[in-house]
């Protein structure tokens, strides 16, 4: 197949003086919410204690572990700004990512024990089931590293409980066991109740000499004889039992590496641990990615910080698909799936290190004369109409059958709408893609690049995608709404507008509530917020998108579960006629 892949089709054009000197406020306002986006993340990281203190007391924290344990250069953090719940602390308390140990591609995530000891926050599970769900997708290992002091005990009634509480990671874990996914965990400091369990339900766990995990930590043993009430005579009894454990928790390594055995390594020093994980990572089931690279890796033949000149802030203003891709693919070269049919829809074959992907996004702009064949209106890009929906089922199901990983690229205003749209079958063929994608079984991705409407946001292989969309990523251009805040405001009030002008009111009281509710929409639809409350799991800088394009390539081919020869692959035999 050397004939189809290794020189494929040059596509995009150097910028022009005129256009680098036009885009440069767009550049700024980019790096602005960039910098933003960075102010967050600094928020996170410097959360709980001081890095010195947890130092001070011969400790590493999460951060310093990570920093250590993964190879240099391949940290693709996920979820950082993650708080559903806007915890007080500014964390779910966990962090995780992709991420190559000794040469092998994995989902890390570990508590931050500079944040009360690296206890259960609100929100937690969620976080925690994107990163398991991200391991189950792209089969590759899990890597722990748990410091986890359990519950926190004044909120324990927002996630303790319930089918997406946090003990649903346990069974998440047996899970990924039974799917032959090692799950793999380094061990640090006191791991009681919750704690003890996620320590626990690991494949494998590599200790630290002082850590410990038990069903029940010194606080519950110490407080579980009360008499219904506390008074004084109960508090000096808790007192003496809180001495007792404090100086020697119960589920020591004595108990679990002498007596049990659930510890099958003990270290005495913290890097030992993490030694460990890096020296089983080694012999993780992987395929030399030879196996299945269609040609060398190249970098692409323009540059990346052309991608924040190309995409406009302005939601209004249009730009070439095209360009952006070429910034992002190797060598900027690709097997386009019919060209000429649905103009709206980019689908298309692109080499990513080397590995085969398959493309789908939105074009923007003017459509042509006719278009929609179905009606008499003009087509715009980033609308859905009969041919794209249709060109989007058929490349789809052909990457399935071929086992190519897709990566979706959105920015779209929605499905077509109206009869006229009803009747070319709009709403059965966008249930249609839904379908084609649930059939295939293989791992996908999505950039939010701009706009994310509506019920194209579900059906152009959205998050809403559970079984195949592993991560979405935004940028500093996303929003993500059920419609423009103008257009709902425009919904929700016209007839309050009709009834108040025939019975003669003023209308500025009702403007100024659509006002509201436009404004609303903005700011809830902002990429911070995305991120925060999980319509994205990253926000990314433009000029970083490609990395992240490269780990999930190289974590869909990493060990895949199922292959398709090259010499058996008819998606570019298609593509070419």
């Amino acid at each position: 197949m050397r004939q189809y892949f290794e020189k494929m089709e040059p596509f995009g054009k150097e910028l022009n003086k005129g256009q680098l000197k036009n885009s440069a406020k767009n550049v700024q306002q980019v790096e602005e919410v960039e910098a933003g986006i960075d102010a967050e993340v600094e928020k996170v990281k410097n959360a709980g204690m001081p890095t010195e203190k947890i130092n001070a007391r011969g400790s590493m924290t999460v951060w310093q572990r990570l920093e250590y344990l993964v190879d240099p250069g391949t940290w693709h953090p996920l979820h950082t700004i993650f708080n559903p719940e806007d915890n007080e602390e500014g964390t779910t308390n966990v962090i995780d990512g992709l991420a190559k140990i000794s040469g092998k591609w994995a989902v890390v995530i570990g508590f931050d024990n500079k944040v009360m000891a690296g206890a259960w926050l609100p929100g937690q599970p969620e976080n925690i089931f994107r990163a398991t769900n991200l391991a189950k997708r792209l089969n590759i290992p899990l890597v722990w590293l748990v410091n986890c002091s359990g519950v926190k005990l004044t909120e324990q009634e927002k996630f303790y409980a319930n089918r997406r509480g946090s003990g649903t990671t346990f069974y998440r874990h047996a899970e990924l066991e039974q799917l032959g996914i090692p799950v793999l965990a380094g061990i640090y400091g006191t791991n009681p109740a919750g704690g003890g369990y996620q320590g626990i339900s690991p494949t494998i766990l590599f200790a630290h000499k002082n850590c410990n995990i038990a069903v029940g930590g010194g606080g519950i043993l110490s407080g579980m004889s009360p008499k219904g009430h506390f008074d004084l005579e109960g508090a000096e009894q808790l007192i003496n039992a809180a001495k007792q454990y404090t100086s020697k928790p119960p589920g020591s390594v004595e108990v679990h590496h002498d007596h049990t055995g659930f510890f099958r390594y003990v270290y005495e020093e913290e890097k030992g641990v993490l030694d460990g994980l890096k020296d089983y990572m080694k012999d993780m089931p992987a395929y030399n990615p030879k196996f299945f690279r269609v040609a060398e890796p190249k970098e692409p033949a323009f540059s990346a910080e052309d991608v924040a000149r190309l995409i406009p802030v302005n939601q209004k203003q249009i730009y070439d698909f095209r360009q952006v891709l070429s910034r992002l693919v190797d060598g900027s070269e690709h097997m386009e799936y019919k060209p000429d049919y649905g103009p709206e829809i980019y689908t298309g074959l692109v080499k990513m290190d080397g590995y085969l992907v398959g493309i789908i996004g939105n074009n923007q702009g003017w459509l042509g004369e006719g278009y929609p064949e179905y009606a008499d209106y003009p087509g715009i890009g980033g609308k859905l109409y009969r041919q794209g929906l249709i060109k989007m089922n058929e490349f789809v199901t052909l990457c399935g059958r071929d086992r190519i990983p897709l990566i979706w690229f959105q920015d779209t205003s929605g499905i077509d709408v109206g009869d006229i749209a009803e009747k070319a079958e709009l709403l059965g063929l966008g249930q249609s893609l839904i379908y084609s994608i649930q059939q295939t079984d293989i791992p996908m991705m999505l950039i939010t690049l701009r706009k994310g409407t509506a019920a194209a946001h579900y059906v152009m292989g959205g998050p809403t995608a559970n079984r195949h969309n592993a991560f979405t990523l935004g940028v500093a251009t996303t929003e993500i709404y059920v419609m423009h805040g103008e257009t709902a405001a425009a919904a929700s009030y016209s007839r309050r507008l009709v009834k108040e002008k025939d019975a003669g009111r003023p209308l500025e009281p009702i403007i100024e509530k659509m006002n509201t509710l436009a404004k609303e929409y903005h700011d809830n639809s902002r990429p911070a917020y995305c991120a925060k409350h999980g319509m994205v799991d990253e926000v990314v800088k433009m000029k970083e998108l490609r990395n992240y394009l490269k780990a999930f390539a190289g974590c869909a081919y990493q060990n895949p579960k199922s292959i398709c020869p090259q010499h058996h692959l008819i998606t570019p035999r298609i593509i070419r006629g």
